[in-house]
């Protein structure tokens, strides 16, 4: 959730593509970092790098709750993303118990 999917910026899969290459991810988006003034604090703008990755970035209006799943993956715009990104992650975890 929110800067949480950064880690995934350097994951690589066994050919060494991105991870996040043409996966749905939902992301603290630039919109939201120039919104709280933090877009010179960060190393990078998240959604840009994730977007120059090849990942599909889904993004609702400025902090406002938006979660996607992806397969496994689970992703949050931001921390009112919280409990619809847990929500999608139980159901992840009920689909791979069938």
């Amino acid at each position: 959730v929110c800067h949480g999917p950064g880690a995934l910026v350097n994951a690589t899969d066994a050919n060494g593509a991105p991870i996040v290459a043409g996966r749905r991810v939902s992301i603290f988006t630039d919109s939201e970092e120039y919104a709280v003034g933090l877009e010179e604090s960060v190393p990078f703008l998240l959604e840009t790098r994730m977007r120059e990755l090849g990942a599909d970035v889904v993004a609702a209006p400025n902090f406002t709750p938006q979660a996607v799943r992806d397969g496994n993956l689970v992703t949050g715009q931001n921390p009112m993303s919280s409990a619809p990104a847990a929500a999608l992650t139980i159901q992840a975890v009920r689909d791979a118990r069938k």
